[in-house]
This record gives structure tokens, C-alpha cells and sequence, in this order.
């Protein structure tokens, strides 16, 4: 067995972020884009609060997504390895040690949706962000991300995203072509001009009820908990005994009504700040909550999620073809397809990893346009927006 594991070690090809993703990467299964499941060394050095502990308590306690079991066979095989070198389970871990993790990586799954390139000029790249894809490589995405589809179904590299889209949000994305590029977008000036209103951005969301017809604004600020990833919005009140101090940051957005059909509205949102949910939370703030926004609506919605998920996978015009999409179980596609079973990986044989079942939905919340002096970016709208 011990030999066995070792010759499989010698095989394996390990990556890196050095390594750029590729078209033979994803897996298509009933509408979700899977990425193949590969080797990736992770990289970290020892931080202070770590030093004294062994390798397998630091792993045990930091990284709590595996077993300590897991850990002891990862350290024992060479798998977590520390300065380059394989260590025992009770090594002593020292402050800025360089640590490698060497791990069988199942990304999370997205929807099938393509990114659409709208507008290819020399410095400048506008695409069509599909929902459940983030940005750039984050937390367990790396390939599955505007930037890493791009590059593998494109070729386009290096790109620098110069605005936030959540995850979950659809629309409009700038990536700029070179760092001279991004650096001239970054600049706080610019910043400025965004909160000032000589650039705008806007937004339109799908809400629940009758959204007044007069235009709306909300100055209410936004108050982001990182632990539990939500924001609340809030409001200077007196007490009586003074005004109450505030926790969150400034905020405005100016809500406009397109359409209502008298179930739900919907609305072009123009945030003047960018706060973390800003729309989403001004937006249950004053009783329009996004209607498929799990994390901003009642406990009392029902069947919320389906109906979100289903909404967006009708957007056909940007989904893959029927010919790239499989059927059946994921794992077993994954399998026949060949990706390798690895024996120490907690995720095998399924392609996702635990906790993701591939069923997730996009926010009602999309992104159009981008303007400024002289120039402006759009982006089509999607399904949902209309009103029948």
C-alpha cells in the first residue's frame, strides 16, 4: 500500500497559480460548469499565533474543513510539507516557516451561462458577467471565475477587473488589459467622481410588491458584518438621551420604477456609494426586498431559491449548448470523463466538494451600465427584467 502511494505520488503533476486554466478544464452536467478536479500546491507562511504549535494541531485548528485524521495521512505522505521537506505529525511549527499544502482541489460549481464579450477595444475589455460566477480567483474558486473562463475559452490575458460584482449579481464587467490600464481606473480621483456623480452606475433589480412610482432615496447607512456576511442598514434616532452613534458607513441610492405587473417591480437602481450589498440591503430597508434574495427576505418566502435558480437558467441565449451539457450524475460524468480518484482526498469521487450540489441560484440584481464624460458601457438586459 505504502508503495503503492508513493509511486502515485511520483506521478501526480502538481500546479500552481503559475499554471493558467484551460478549455479541457470544465465539465458541463445539466447546466453547471464543473471544473476538473486537479492538483494545487498551497502556499503559506507560518504567522505568529501558529509558531509552537505541530504541523497537524495547526492544520486541525485553522483549517477546520478536514479531519485531523485527514491531516495526519496529508502530513505522513508528504502532502503538507514545511521549508520544502517532509516532517513528522509532531513537528514544531516555527513563525514564517513557508508551508506547502499539496491537495486534490475540487472547485465549486457554477451555472453553464457563457461570458458573453460585449466590447473588445486595445486597453479595454466589457463582458457580460453571468450569475454565480465571481470575478477573479477567491477563497475555492480559481478557475471557475470571469477571469479564469476568459483565459482558458479566450485567450485573454492578463485582465484586471476595475469593479466589484458579487458573486451572485449579473451584468456589466470592465476588465482593463494592462496594469497602466487598471492603475488609471484605480486612481482615487476617480473613485471620487463615482460618489460625486460624474460617473454613474446602474443597476436594475427585480422586487418584491408595488415600488412607488416617484423616484426614491435612500440615505441609510450600511453596516457589514464579515462574519456573517450580511449588511443591515441604518439610521440616526433619538433616544432621549441624544442622537444614536452609527457603525456603518454613508450610503445613498436613488431607486426609479420601470414596470410592475402588481406581484413584483422592476426598478433602476443608481448607488451614489459602494458599500458591501448596498441595493440589497437599501432595498429591504424600505420593504422592496430583491424577490429571490434568500439573505435579505423574510423566513416567511416560500420556494424562493427554486424559482431564482429557474429564472436564470431559461436566459438560454447565454448558456452553453445542449451539445456541452451531459446528463445524469455529476460524479459519474466526471468519472467516464477521467478525472483522477485521489485515495487521500475528502472529496472524491464527486466532483464538487462537500456542500456544494451544483443547484444554486443568480440574484435578481443586474448590472447595466457604466458612463462618464464621454464615454459609457452597457450591457443586455436579462430575462427576468421584463414583465409579462
Amino acid at each position: 500500500m505504502k508503495r503503492e502511494r508513493e509511486e502515485m505520488e511520483s506521478s501526480i503533476v502538481w500546479q500552481s497559480p503559475a499554471n493558467p486554466p484551460q478549455r479541457h478544464d470544465y465539465i458541463f452536467n445539466n447546466g453547471v460548469r464543473y471544473v476538473r478536479p486537479y492538483y494545487f500546491e498551497f502556499i503559506s507562511h507560518a504567522k505568529k499565533r501558529w509558531a509552537g504549535k505541530t504541523i497537524v494541531d495547526l492544520f486541525t485548528d485553522e483549517f477546520k474543513g478536514r479531519s485531523r485524521d485527514y491531516y495526519v495521512s496529508a502530513v505522513e505522505s508528504g502532502r503538507i510539507q514545511v521549508e520544502g521537506k517532509t516532517v513528522s505529525p509532531s513537528y514544531i511549527v516555527q513563525s514564517s516557516q513557508k508551508i506547502s499544502h499539496f491537495l486534490h482541489r475540487h472547485e465549486p460549481p457554477v451555472m453553464a451561462l457563457d461570458v458573453l464579450i460585449l466590447q473588445k477595444e486595445p486597453d479595454v475589455l466589457t463582458v457580460y458577467k453571468p450569475a454565480s460566477v465571481p470575478v477573479h480567483p477567491c477563497g475555492q474558486y480559481r478557475k471557475n471565475t470571469v477571469v479564469g473562463i476568459l483565459r482558458a475559452e479566450h485567450d485573454l490575458a492578463p485582465l484586471f477587473p476595475i469593479h466589484r460584482l458579487d458573486r451572485l449579481v449579473s451584468g456589466l464587467l470592465i476588465l482593463a488589459r494592462s496594469a497602466s490600464k487598471a492603475d488609471f481606473f484605480r486612481q482615487q480621483p476617480l473613485l471620487f467622481q463615482i460618489e460625486s456623480g460624474v460617473i454613474e452606475k446602474k443597476y436594475i433589480a427585480k422586487v418584491r410588491g408595488v415600488f412607488p412610482e416617484d423616484e426614491k432615496i435612500v440615505n441609510a447607512n450600511v453596516d457589514f458584518n464579515a462574519r456573517e456576511g450580511i449588511s443591515t442598514a441604518e439610521v440616526s434616532k433619538d433616544c432621549g438621551n441624544g442622537i444614536t452613534a452609527l457603525k456603518g458607513k454613508v450610503a445613498c441610492t436613488k431607486f426609479i420604477r420601470i414596470s410592475t405587473d402588481g406581484k413584483h417591480s422592476i426598478v433602476s437602481c443608481r448607488p451614489i456609494t459602494g458599500r458591501t450589498h448596498q441595493i440589497r440591503v437599501h432595498l429591504q430597508y424600505i420593504g422592496h426586498p430583491i424577490a429571490n434574495d434568500t439573505l435579505y427576505l423574510s423566513e416567511s418566502v416560500d420556494n424562493v431559491s427554486t424559482e431564482g435558480f429557474r429564472a436564470n437558467r431559461e436566459f438560454r441565449h447565454f448558456s452553453k449548448s445542449d451539445s456541452d451539457v451531459g446528463s445524469g450524475d455529476a460524479s459519474k460524468i466526471g468519472s467516464e470523463k477521467g478525472f483522477t480518484i485521489d485515495p487521500l482526498c475528502t472529496n472524491c469521487p464527486d466532483l464538487a466538494p462537500k456542500g456544494y450540489d451544483g443547484y444554486e441560484e443568480g440574484l435578481w440584481l443586474h448590472c447595466v451600465q457604466y458612463s462618464g464624460p464621454g464615454w459609457v458601457y452597457e450591457c443586455p438586459l436579462p430575462d427576468w427584467a421584463i414583465l409579462s
